[in-house]
């Protein structure tokens, strides 16, 4: 196993792509350190704790991303550091989003240089630190790693998740360039698949919310990637010496109607649908650097599929 002998840790590890993260990375035979917010609370540790591999090499912090220092004992002894820690709900205000999201980032990576032993440090960013800015997309263009989100732009319409995780990227390239850091960022889109942990997270609840009608929050195509996808990126991106500067991870770029369309159709008879959402043929995004860093994508509609299947298994969705 590639990663046997091997410490790494995992900030914020009991979210959605995190809880794959450390599943994935025990089944590679690394020894995980993951922090939590509240150790006695058994929605955040319990899915954790009942992974294989768990009682042998994984072992949980409490740590907080605005507290200093927090994130020593975890970050001691790695190799590698992957931090997926961030609020990420849409309708926060500026102060409950891009504080954390930013000095949250930092307070991990001043850790990080505390210890030689740290040799890459993975952070989970977002597509919206690519692609938002004022320019609007169109069927021709291709987003890639060299494009940048303009957070004044978003600023202005108060859109606190988008400035808080453009933000915290620009933090940690400056940080990282100045402190000698091996830095590595994912941007994934949308996230979907099945979920360990015992309560909705914002992309899944995205998903439970269209499958029961709900009016849809989101445009009606968006960029769409596995949550075991982005869960192997991550290895790959701390595995491979090669791997340098930013990723997008997006499987693929869709209307979600047809795909909910054809859900129905073929396995989901009762499957509600949103009204027929007219749109044109949607952006691009390159899978060249991702694919190139051995990622490969699992189809959009197999990952809604076990979505739904995850949303049944735990209570959420009865169809």
């Amino acid at each position: 196993m590639s990663g046997a002998g091997k410490v790494v840790c995992v900030t914020g590890g009991s979210g959605y792509i995190a809880s794959w993260l450390v599943k994935l990375l025990l089944q590679r035979g690394y020894t995980v350190n993951a922090s939590v917010l509240d150790l006695n609370d058994p929605r955040q540790t319990k899915h954790l704790l009942s992974l294989d591999g768990a009682k042998e090499r994984l072992h949980l912090f409490k740590a907080d991303l605005m507290e200093d220092g927090a994130f020593d004992a975890l970050i001691h002894g790695c190799e590698g550091v992957f931090h997926t820690a961030c609020p990420v709900s849409v309708s926060s205000t500026e102060e409950e989003v891009v504080g954390p999201a930013v000095e949250g980032t930092l307070n991990v990576l001043r850790s990080c240089v505390k210890f030689a032993c740290v040799k890459r440090v993975v952070i989970t960013s977002s597509i919206v630190t690519v692609k938002c800015n004022e320019k609007p997309l169109s069927p021709d263009m291709v987003v890639d790693e060299t494009w940048f989100s303009d957070p004044a732009f978003f600023k202005e319409m108060k859109l606190w998740y988008v400035v808080a995780k453009t933000l915290a990227e620009g933090a940690a390239w400056k940080f990282a360039k100045d402190n000698g850091i091996d830095l590595v960022t994912l941007h994934p889109g949308l996230v979907t698949g099945p979920f360990l942990q015992p309560t909705l997270n914002l992309t899944v609840q995205y998903v439970l919310d269209l499958v029961t009608g709900v009016e849809p929050s989101l445009p009606p195509f968006s960029e769409f990637v596995d949550v075991r996808d982005v869960a192997h990126a991550h290895i790959q991106a701390f595995e491979v010496p090669s791997a340098s500067g930013r990723y997008l991870i997006v499987g693929e770029v869709k209307n979600i109607y047809d795909v909910l369309k054809n859900l129905k159709q073929h396995c989901y008879p009762s499957l509600s649908l949103p009204e027929k959402w007219e749109s044109d043929k949607p952006h691009q995004v390159s899978k060249m650097k991702a694919e190139a860093l051995g990622v490969s994508f699992i189809p959009l509609g197999v990952s809604l599929r076990d979505t739904i299947e995850s949303l049944k298994e735990k209570g959420f969705l009865n169809i």
